[in-house]
């Protein structure tokens, strides 16, 4: 494996380096911004809100609770950080501030007022008219109250514990006719969005307006139901964000599934890396709030009335079609399509598939029949993150209860996935695969299969390589190419992978794949100083490269040479970028883009002049020192010539792109002489036509053009909308 002592490049004295966390952070506030885009249908731009505030969320559980343990080291330990986690947290908490006022603003006087252009009123508890008032009554004695136990908080030491992620409401209460109003009391109630099936509730319909409540406002205007005793009540929103790092060696000697089952167990009763609280709650109410969690003035946040703004995902419809983005149909791939079986497809020629644009079914057809497949003996697959229903698992499971020699790399330690990986990883096991818990002090992120066929007495390999994961259900928003192939340069280097899976013995030699953390590091350096060294030479040199995050400082540093070289370098950042371009003698040839639109942009893709014999890649893997480093990933060349030219037209158009792409000031891109290109369905309608044509264009001028043209006028319906 690769030494972190190897030479970094030689560079300026004074590197400079956007701030990790206030990079993610402003990334987050390009999701925002499409919140606020009123080109945006209406109820996409509320997913949309829901999106930052589901980002968010992770981000205090994970990067913030992170800064905290840092801050908590030893000085000495401290020292040796690139960054004061202190200063940091301090930037973080004030830039977190600044977008969470934004957002409560792009609610209150965008996304309300435009919901109640179209009849839509999202009521509060004093919006209510009579007959509204009874029938949210009768609703909440029969649907809500049933799923609620107030807690009462008093003077004793009683602990109380809130769950992570729940929203609870304050509530202070008391009799006014008391003297003094002794009779204060305070309680804590639950919300329960996931008992109720949602945070929503859909009032009746009247002269054509539709009104909708949060279910806190129900219970808010229904507190004299629940607590008849009293005639005053103010009651106010709170939620605990607890940290959800997983405490565990990363080794896998023992049971490593029983200790990410205990750790599960432990997030949920993590330490709370932050409370978000209305800032009209009253101070005593407050006081009593965190006497009784024991939480402290530095983990409280200012939030708004309503918490958990990720629940607008559920938000209801109202079957308002034109409210949404208008329906794409799932495209599909115009070779395979006609062929009855894949396996036999895949032994002409290699296939790319490219998602959400066109079917995932593909894969499903593929591992559905490797399962049949009586000549199929042996099927490998690496799972990172896969549906809740998988059909690729079912499928595995069902190859090793028809015999086959089924190996399954299942990656326990994928974040927020460990629990269905862990039932996954049983099903596999009651039906006889061979499932491999990861590798030690490594986390498998590459997106691998290895299907092995006898043809003639002789074994033969087929591979699926891809940038996304075995899950159907996130193919129709993430944005990802994979690879069909049987071509023996990259079936031998996939079995060399899995052959490290078995054996965990770095001494793999790759004629092809680049796999971290083995050579991958070493290839993408090697293919970069070449493109420094033909700059030198007064030869053509560039590379376009796209990925979710940048921030290795390695990778960087060579950037910025290969820049001062004169090498020409155009980055798709969708999320972190710590580089920092085009600065004077340093980044002047750098320039990033970010693409934040309907899909994620979630492939990583890597083109190098070569000075005219062009290399690109595609992978797994972003440039994070964590990836290059710390994970098994897989970068894998594209040969075959037309696939080659798919790639490069779909990338093409991204850096085309005039109409989602921001700097990374977050400004948005506006070329002297709009083409209006909106990339994601540029490529829509560019593998639309392929499609239609029943046959894979060469990428050239005339085709970009073409298809430029009607995306852009795609582009403007859904703006008009």
């Amino acid at each position: 494996m690769e030494k972190e002592k190897d030479k970094e490049p030689k560079a300026p004295a004074e590197y400079t380096f956007i701030n990790r966390e206030l990079s993610w952070l402003a990334f987050n506030y390009r999701v925002l911004q499409e919140a606020k885009d009123k080109t945006v249908p209406l109820l996409e731009r509320i997913k949309f809100m829901a999106i930052f505030s589901s980002n968010l969320d992770e981000y205090f559980k994970v990067r913030v609770a992170t800064l905290k343990r840092l801050i908590n080291l030893k000085k000495k330990t401290r020292k040796k950080l690139n960054d004061d986690p202190t200063d940091t947290l301090d930037q973080v908490l004030k830039e977190v501030h600044r977008q969470q006022e934004e957002f409560g603003e792009v609610f209150r006087e965008g996304i309300l007022a435009d919901l109640r252009e179209h009849d839509i009123h999202l009521l509060t508890e004093n919006d209510l008219n009579k007959e509204q008032e009874e029938w949210v009554q009768d609703y909440f004695r029969e649907t809500l109250e049933p799923l609620l136990l107030p807690i009462i908080l008093d003077e004793t030491d009683t602990h109380l514990f809130l769950q992570d992620q729940m929203v609870y409401i304050g509530v202070k209460m008391w009799d006014p006719t008391e003297d003094n109003c002794k009779a204060v009391r305070f309680a804590m109630l639950e919300v329960p969005t996931k008992k109720h099936g949602g945070r929503f509730v859909k009032l009746p319909t009247v002269d054509g307006q539709r009104h909708v409540m949060f279910i806190d406002d129900v219970i808010r205007f229904c507190l004299p139901l629940m607590f008849p005793n009293y005639k005053s009540f103010v009651a106010h929103a709170a939620k605990v964000s607890r940290d959800a790092e997983l405490d565990i060696e990363e080794e896998v000697s023992g049971s490593l599934m029983a200790k990410i089952q205990s750790s599960l167990k432990k997030r949920e009763t993590g330490y709370p890396a932050r409370l978000l609280y209305d800032p009209e709650t009253p101070q005593e109410l407050l006081d009593m709030l965190k006497a009784h969690t024991g939480i402290t003035d530095d983990e409280l946040v200012e939030g708004s009335k309503y918490h958990n703004f990720r629940d607008f995902f559920g938000f209801p419809d109202f079957n308002l079609p034109d409210l949404k983005y208008t329906p794409q149909p799932v495209l599909l791939h115009p070779q395979l399509e006609q062929e009855p079986s894949l396996l036999a497809a895949m032994q002409g020629k290699d296939y790319l598939v490219h998602y959400p644009y066109q079917s995932f079914d593909y894969v499903l057809r593929l591992f559905e029949e490797a399962a049949n497949d009586p000549k199929v003996t042996a099927i490998s697959a690496t799972l990172y993150r896969v549906a809740a229903k998988s059909k690729v698992a079912k499928a595995l499971a069902k190859a090793a209860k028809n015999g086959k020699l089924v190996t399954v790399v299942v990656e326990l330690r994928a974040r927020f996935d460990e629990e269905s990986n862990i039932y996954w990883a049983g099903k596999l096991q009651k039906a006889g695969a061979n499932v491999i818990f990861g590798v030690p002090d490594l986390k498998v992120h590459s997106k691998l299969g290895l299907i092995t066929r006898n043809e003639k007495g002789r074994l033969v390999n087929y591979a699926y390589l891809s940038t996304g994961n075995y899950n159907e259900d996130t193919s129709t928003i993430y944005a990802d190419h994979a690879l069909f192939t049987s071509d023996k340069r990259l079936t031998k280097d996939v079995e060399q992978v899995f052959n490290f899976f078995i054996d965990r013995q770095p001494d793999k030699k790759f004629g092809h794949l680049l796999m971290a953390p083995l050579n991958m590091r070493q290839g993408f350096t090697k293919l970069v100083d070449q493109e420094i060294k033909n700059a030198k030479k007064g030869l053509p040199a560039s590379m376009i490269l796209k990925m979710n995050a940048l921030q290795d400082e390695r990778m960087i540093k060579k950037l910025y040479a290969a820049s001062q070289a004169g090498v020409k370098i155009q980055l798709l950042v969708r999320g972190i970028c710590c580089l920092v371009p085009g600065v004077e003698g340093m980044s002047e040839n750098i320039q990033v883009r970010s693409i934040v639109d309907r899909y994620l942009e979630h492939a990583r893709v890597y083109i190098f002049h070569n000075n005219g014999d062009e290399q690109l890649y595609i992978a797994s893997a972003d440039w994070m020192t964590r990836n290059l480093n710390r994970r098994v990933e897989v970068a894998f060349p594209i040969y075959q010539p037309d696939l080659a030219a798919e790639i490069r037209h779909i990338i093409e158009l991204q850096l085309s792109d005039d109409t989602k792409t921001r700097s990374v000031d977050n400004d948005y891109i506006k070329p002297p002489s709009p083409t209006h290109v909106r990339s994601q369905y540029a490529t829509y309608e560019y593998l639309s036509q392929m499609a239609q044509a029943d046959v894979a264009p060469k990428a050239d001028t005339a085709a970009k053009a073409e298809t430029t043209s009607k995306a852009g006028a795609v582009a403007k319906k859904e703006k008009k909308k």
